[in-house]
């Protein structure tokens, strides 16, 4: 009976662990764009805002200041082509990307060679090889979970990230 008592309240225990693991897990999102031939696509964690505000929780962010952009592992871009984002290239191959805020409020695109971090910490702007501005409009209504998309534009395509009300973005061109 004791053998019996324990091996419930193992799996108990084991149960109950799952299920706190699992409500502490953000879902994935993906989105994914074919251009030349190639995929290009972009992996992230998709917090929700749960009765929050995106300047609640972005406005925390001084300049200078690095946001993972998503939740849990590094949201991560994979491109099976150069891509080039105004006057910056980003070789064909897997980056984690992250948002930095800018002196003047503005965010950048930043692109890191490590992916696959846990949360974090961010990485240093000046390691990132490469960066670019994000473009930013007022999202025609506010999203409650974060989404990235990558969308066919004239001459390539473009990048948009939507959470609450803020919506940026930029586009790029295979090269």
């Amino acid at each position: 009976m004791k053998k019996l008592r324990m091996a419930v309240l193992g799996v108990m225990m084991v149960a109950c662990l799952a299920v706190v693991g699992l409500a502490q897990d953000h879902s994935r999102g993906t989105s994914t764009l074919t251009l030349k031939g190639k995929t290009i696509s972009v992996d992230y964690g998709q917090p929700s805002l749960k009765g929050r505000t995106t300047d609640e929780l972005l406005g925390k962010l001084k300049p200078g200041g690095v946001w993972r952009l998503g939740a849990n592992t590094s949201t991560t871009l994979k491109t099976g082509i150069d891509l080039a984002f105004g006057g910056v290239t980003v070789p064909a191959g897997e980056y984690s990307i992250w948002m930095r805020r800018q002196d003047d409020n503005s965010w950048k695109l930043l692109f890191d060679k490590k992916h696959g971090q846990w949360g974090e910490p961010t990485p240093d702007p000046a390691e990132c090889f490469a960066s670019t501005p994000l473009t930013e409009s007022k999202a025609a209504s506010p999203v409650e979970t974060l989404s990235l998309t990558l969308s066919k534009v004239s001459g390539g395509g473009a990048l948009t990230i939507q959470w609450g009300t803020l919506e940026v973005s930029t586009k790029f061109k295979a090269k």
